[in-house]
């Protein structure tokens, strides 16, 4: 069979050894190709069936963890996608492989359904191997596996096995084959290497499944992620009295910044923005108030488990304290109301008492009734930790007599008015001016001089506020040009104490 010129006993060898290949060929029982053509068809199955899995699989996590999660899910179900355009890739070449054994071989038998040139011997040699496409075929399927590999992380792959490889059978002597020489060399039918072909379609998509299986439980296998770190201090109270210790708790904590948990707190639940709740309430009233909050964290079985945090929380009132030292005043004989507070201290654990006088009113809100003319001091104290009282400052007043009214009559108290205006009056008034508290003063005696033109002045006296009989008989003779006076007005106010006032000169007109 070598090149040259043949012999006729060399050319009578050729053609006995072509006829014993045709016998070798005839000696393939239909049986076998028959087991061959069942073994592709039920590869085939299963590789339709695996890929129903994970179409199902894909469809279960869109509705689920990509709706849920998406900033955590997308690069894990991005991984699984590239996984399946990669056996995608390899299947279609496979098929093309196939498809062009089928056609050089005749094609599909309608009657039987199978190849026409299943038994052929020739023709996988000659296309796969003497072609190159086997070992063109070896590369594609480790390239194939190394990609797929390459989608999980280092400690995934090292435990990963996927179906999807080749390797060469055991060696044995001089003659050992390779892997592609083993497959679909020479006496290897072409149903046999169709099967071959088929179940390396079928390694792929069972390898697919394992990658995509592993990807997408990621996210189940994190549940929590802590992701985000924080340096955190939490101490009792951000407000501290000189002389107290400060105690704060530091120390780091995490959380899942891509992931939403259900957080409530009182019931009511709250929006989470990059794992964090955010918690807002109104402070409408002053008081001490204590909020309970619940996490609930999806575990990696399904379960939810729930961890519950409670704060308590201070609202007082804004205060600034303004301390002119002339203007600190307690006034004799009205009640003095005192708003007292110490941010960071709830007003019912305050204690307010005054040096002298007295006081009365609890929860920040006291009233000072103070007798004598001086100073006064108002002292606080708190009850900074149980059963140890804390004096927080003293306040000094200084305690005064509540200034003298003006007199008045006719609404005046100098200058002119009508006489018939003055004719009109009845009793004289004690008011005060640009002073803040409701004091009252009443009138107890004065004196009333009518000064007529040309005449001798008319001197009456009387008790009380109102005008006496005398008093009104002689006002109503009088006549444009007169003068009324009122002297030693004496009035009386809250603190009880007599007062002189100041006299009143009125002209009629």
């Amino acid at each position: 069979m070598a090149g040259g010129k043949e012999t006729p006993r060399q050319r009578m060898m050729g053609i006995l050894y072509l006829v014993l290949l045709g016998l070798v060929a005839l000696q393939i029982p239909d049986s076998l190709l028959d087991a061959f053509k069942n073994i592709t068809d039920s590869l085939s199955q299963s590789e339709k069936n695996v890929q129903t899995g994970i179409t199902n699989t894909f469809d279960a996590f869109e509705k689920t963890k990509l709706k849920e999660q998406p900033e955590r899910a997308k690069p894990f179900y991005d991984k699984a996608k590239k996984a399946s355009q990669i056996t995608d890739d390899f299947n279609n070449y496979v098929e093309s492989l196939k498809n062009a054994l089928i056609t050089q071989t005749g094609g599909i038998d309608e009657k039987t359904h199978d190849y026409k040139g299943r038994g052929d011997m020739d023709i996988s040699a000659r296309y796969l191997v003497q072609g190159k496409k086997a070992e063109e075929l070896r590369k594609k399927v480790e390239d194939t596996r190394q990609q797929l590999l390459n989608l999980l992380d280092p400690k995934d792959q090292t435990g990963t096995n996927l179906a999807l490889i080749v390797t060469d059978p055991p060696k044995n002597g001089i003659a050992s084959k390779n892997w592609e020489e083993a497959t679909f060399g020479e006496g290897i039918p072409m149903g046999a290497s169709i099967t071959a072909l088929t179940k390396l379609e079928t390694d792929a998509k069972n390898s697919e499944a394992e990658v995509v299986k592993k990807l997408l439980g990621k996210v189940d296998q994190a549940v929590v992620n802590l992701d985000k770190f924080n340096a955190v201090a939490v101490a009792p109270s951000s407000y501290v009295i000189a002389g107290q210790p400060y105690t704060a708790q530091v120390y780091l904590t995490a959380y899942d910044s891509k992931s939403n948990p259900n957080i409530t707190v009182n019931g009511s639940r709250l929006p989470v923005k990059d794992g964090i709740g955010q918690y807002t309430v109104s402070t409408s009233r002053e008081g001490v108030f204590t909020w309970k909050g619940e996490i609930s964290v999806k575990q990696n079985d399904g379960s939810i488990k729930n961890y519950t945090v409670q704060q308590t929380y201070q609202v007082a009132r804004p205060s600034a304290v303004v301390s002119p030292d002339k203007m600190n005043v307690l006034y004799i004989g009205v009640p003095n109301p005192l708003s007292v507070s110490a941010p960071g201290i709830p007003a019912e654990k305050l204690h307010v008492s005054i040096s002298e006088g007295s006081l009365s009113g609890s929860a920040g809100h006291y009233t000072a009734s103070v007798r004598s003319p001086g100073v006064a001091k108002v002292s606080i104290s708190a009850e900074v930790a149980p059963g140890k009282t804390q004096v927080l400052g003293t306040q000094e007043f200084r305690v005064k007599r509540i200034p003298d009214p003006v007199p008045v009559f006719a609404g005046k108290s100098s200058g002119s008015t009508s006489s018939a205006n003055l004719k009109a009056q009845d009793r004289l008034f004690a008011r005060l001016e640009n002073f803040e508290f409701d004091a009252k003063f009443n009138i107890t005696r004065f004196t009333m001089f009518i000064l007529k033109p040309r005449q001798d002045p008319i001197n009456l006296s009387t008790s009380g506020s109102e005008l006496s009989g005398a008093m009104r008989q002689a006002m109503s003779t009088i006549t444009p040009g007169t003068k009324v006076f009122f002297t030693n007005i004496m009035a009386v106010g809250p603190d009880g104490t007599p007062r002189g006032l100041n006299d009143i000169v009125l002209g009629a007109n």
